[in-house]
Parts: structure tokens; C-alpha cells; sequence
């Protein structure tokens, strides 16, 4: 606040209450004032709007999708009725108890100034918020990201939903129409398609989670496919409402034929942007990528001297997960003046539609263009846990270094995949060799036999 002309500054400035609040806790631990400017909702994207939220909803969908699926086992079940409403609500009790918790925290800090609301740069490391400028020594741009809305014509005539606003239904939607085929859009395509809504999703690329290898891709489309519609290749061009809802007129990248699609709802996940371009950065001196992004170094120092942006603001690996590893490593960096490196060579990642998709590493294809490579691959079946859950399409894929057998990366689809998948990634972490993992003794049956058994099978490939 100024008084009389004086500027309040800060040891450290915060802006973003997600992965930003690790770095609030390390200042004030030290004996530093802090400044944290958050535009809401408390907490940041993941746990109001992103990973928490979905994930509660999509537990639902998991429950539901196994009792349709255990007939393959001799099962009969019959679900009765899907309380929507309750589902939704459970979800919401949970992020206002969340804020308040955080809130309450906030107002006992000490050496805390807490600006709530949409700040932005007016000079070199001055904030103003709420009409007051703040200055930084140090400051960290924690800010997140928003998502990615593609200049469809048409589309902002009609009431859309993003990952953010269907988190506000109270009506299950009849028929949806999902616009993009990543993390999003199959995570949310298995939750309505459980609920009993008529899912169609439309990719403008040749398959759903580019990210991910290519049969991982294909199987998903397959096993998505027995519940919704899934077309890849199609770009969507226009969006209009009529008198039976939403229509998307889409055409067919490869015939150039058009085909349109109806819907009560249409959900946009075709990626996300960062928020950098709402603080201003540039008056600041801090550079952005074409995609808007701001530029980091290996220490996740911005173009600007003390001036750090970590998680879904520099766009590196968006996930909560490695934005809690960046806002650690870059206060460890600032607070106390050491040179550590961003080491992104090992992240993992889970994919909770269902099938759910667990990767950590290279691609094959990635691996390929630095290194000599084996690659070993096991189906569920191939132990027998998987096949007395009767799983016939899950795989593990190994992409190992030929010379040296360390683990470059590993890739599963199936179920539990982000639980099995964490063998591997304490391997990577404790120096990659895949002895580690070999001549440890898993317990017979489990599903965890799949991990060893796709490294016994490595060979080379052309």
C-alpha cells in the first residue's frame, strides 16, 4: 500500500496461490516479507478447477464403468440411478472447505501481505493490484494458465463449456460434443459417457493424446469407441445453435468432406494458454515464447534478473506434480542463492481416462533420435493376475538405452497404470538401470509382475 507516495515493497512477491504457495511458506520460514497476489480461486487450477476436481468426478466414472464391464466375468449388476447432482456436490463441498482452510491460513501469517486480485506489471518489478504497487526484490510468477480457446466461427455466440465452467453443471447433459482429443477431453469423454450422456469427441489430428506412443493412442481410440463416438482428422469450423441444440460443422482433413454434429453441450478442450499475457510481463522486461509462455532458463530464471516463472506459466511440463519440483527448486535458487538445475528427463504422468495411460520418460520415437534403443513390451495377459482379471488390451511398453540398460521411458495402458508405473519412476530416480527392478522379488500373482516382465522381453527393433 502507499502512503504518502511510499511504495510498499516486499522481500519476495508470489502471484499465484497454486505451486506458488511452496514458495511462500520457504520465504516466511526464512524471515522474509511476502507478498502473494492471487486473482482466485484460492489454491490455484489444480485444486479448484483442474486435477482435484475431475479427479473426484471421474472416481465416479471408474466405479460405474467397472460394474458395466464385470459381466465379462459372470457378473449381472444393474446400477439404478446416477445422482448427478450429488456427485457434483461432493466435488464442490470439497473445494469450498479447501479455500476456507487456505483462507484461514492466510489471515494468521505473519510478514504476509495478502492481494486479492488481478494484478498486473506497470514497471520493473512494481505489481498493482486492487489499485496499489508493490514492489519485489525478488518475484515469482506462479500464475498458471487458462484454457486455449480456437478461433472457431461461430463459437462465441454459443454457451460452451471448458474444463472450468462444466464444473458448475447441475444438469447432466443429454448429448455432448467435445471439441479436441488430449488429457482433457478423453478424461472428461469417460466421465459423461459413464454418467449416461452421448459423448462424440472430434480431433483435428490422426490420433487422441499426441503426447503419448502411438499404440497406447490406438488403443485408447479402440476401447473409447465401444462408448462414444471418437473421430480423429476432423477439423471443427463452425459452431451454431438451432432449435435441437449445438451444432459443429466439421470436415474431414484427409476427404475435405463436411459433416455436422448436434448436441445439447459442447465442452472446448483443445489446450491450454498461459496467464502471462494478463500480468503484462513485457513491463517488467520479462520475454514470452510464440505461444506465450514465459521464457526460463535451466534455473527457472526468467530474460529478467530475479524474476522467476515456475509451473503452467513457462509451459515446460504442465502438471502439478513437476510445478511443485519447479517452485521448490527456483526459492532454493532465489531465497538461497544456490544454481540448482530443472532436470525434466524423468517426469512422469497419468492419464485418467479409461483405460487409464501412465508414461514417464521418452517416446520411443523421441529416444530414438539420440540414442541406440531396446524396446520390451508385455500385455496385462502375459502375467497372470492380468489374466484373471480377464484385461486383453492394457500393455506396458520399455524404451531402454542399448549399451547401458538404463530406462529412457515407460508406458502403460491399463488398469492402475499410474500406480504401476511408480516402480519405474523410483528406478529412473535412483540412476535408471533396470537391475534394480529385475532382481527385486514380486509377489506372485500381482499385477505388478507386468513391470519386470515387459523388461525380460527387450529386444531390438528396426
Amino acid at each position: 500500500m502507499e502512503f504518502g507516495g511510499i511504495m510498499k515493497k516486499y522481500d519476495v512477491i508470489v502471484i499465484g496461490s497454486g505451486c506458488g504457495m511452496n514458495i511462500v511458506e520457504e520465504a516466511l520460514v526464512h524471515g522474509l516479507g511476502v507478498a502473494l497476489v492471487d486473482k482466485g480461486p484460492l489454491g490455484g487450477t489444480c485444486a479448484n478447477l483442474g486435477c482435484i476436481p475431475s479427479k473426484m468426478l471421474i472416481f465416479a466414472a471408474d466405479m460405474i464403468a467397472e460394474i458395466q464391464e464385470a459381466r465379462k466375468l459372470g457378473i449381472e449388476a444393474e446400477i439404478k440411478n446416477i445422482d448427478f447432482g450429488f456427485i457434483m456436490e461432493r466435488m464442490k463441498k470439497f473445494i469450498r472447505e479447501n479455500q476456507e482452510h487456505m483462507r484461514q491460513g492466510l489471515s494468521h501469517a505473519e510478514n504476509l501481505g495478502f492481494y486479492e486480485g488481478e494484478g498486473c506489471f506497470v514497471n520493473d518489478y512494481t505489481i498493482e493490484v486492487n489499485g496499489e504497487k508493490i514492489k519485489g526484490d525478488k518475484i515469482f510468477i506462479a500464475s498458471g494458465s487458462r484454457p486455449l480457446i480456437p478461433p472457431i466461427k461461430g463459437l462465441d455466440s454459443v454457451d460452451f463449456l471448458t474444463n472450468e465452467t462444466l464444473l458448475q453443471l447441475k444438469e447432466r447433459p443429454g448429448r455432448l460434443i467435445i471439441i479436441g482429443g488430449g488429457y482433457i477431453a478423453v478424461e472428461y469423454g469417460h466421465f459423461f459417457a459413464a454418467i449416461g450422456t452421448k459423448v462424440t469427441i472430434l480431433e483435428m489430428a490422426d490420433r487422441l493424446v499426441l503426447a503419448e506412443e502411438s499404440e497406447i493412442a490406438e488403443v485408447l481410440k479402440k476401447e473409447l469407441g465401444r462408448r462414444m463416438d471418437v473421430y480423429t482428422n476432423v477439423q471443427a469450423e463452425e459452431v451454431k445453435e438451432n432449435g435441437r441444440g449445438i451444432t459443429v460443422t466439421a470436415t474431414d482433413t484427409k476427404s475435405g468432406v463436411k459433416k455436422e454434429f448436434t448436441a445439447q453441450r459442447i465442452l472446448v478442450a483443445v489446450g491450454r494458454r498461459s496467464n502471462a499475457d494478463l500480468l503484462k510481463v513485457e513491463n517488467t522486461g520479462v520475454e514470452v515464447d510464440k505461444r506465450g509462455f514465459a521464457k526460463v532458463n535451466e534455473y527457472l530464471e526468467t530474460t529478467r534478473k530475479s524474476i522467476f516463472a515456475v509451473g503452467d506459466a513457462n509451459g515446460q511440463q504442465m502438471f502439478r506434480h513437476v510445478a511443485n519440483v519447479e517452485a521448490s527448486l527456483a526459492a532454493d535458487n532465489a531465497i538461497h542463492g544456490r544454481k540448482l538445475k530443472m532436470d525434466y528427463s524423468a517426469i512422469p504422468h497419468a492419464v485418467y481416462s479409461h483405460p487409464q495411460i501412465a508414461s514417464v520418460g521418452m517416446t520411443e520415437e523421441a529416444a530414438r533420435r539420440a540414442h541406440r534403443v531396446l524396446v520390451g513390451r508385455a500385455e496385462y495377459s502375459d502375467v497372470a493376475k492380468g489374466e484373471a482379471m480377464m484385461e486383453e488390451n492394457g500393455f506396458a511398453k520399455a524404451v531402454v538405452e542399448a549399451g547401458t540398460k538404463k530406462i529412457l521411458g515407460f508406458h502403460i495402458i491399463g488398469p492402475y497404470a499410474p500406480i504401476l508405473i511408480q516402480e519405474v519412476i523410483n528406478a529412473m530416480a535412483s540412476g535408471g538401470g533396470i537391475d534394480q527392478i529385475q532382481t527385486s522379488i514380486h509377489i506372485h500373482p500381482a499385477i505388478t509382475e507386468l513391470i519386470p516382465a515387459s523388461l525380460n522381453s527387450l529386444k531390438n527393433t528396426i
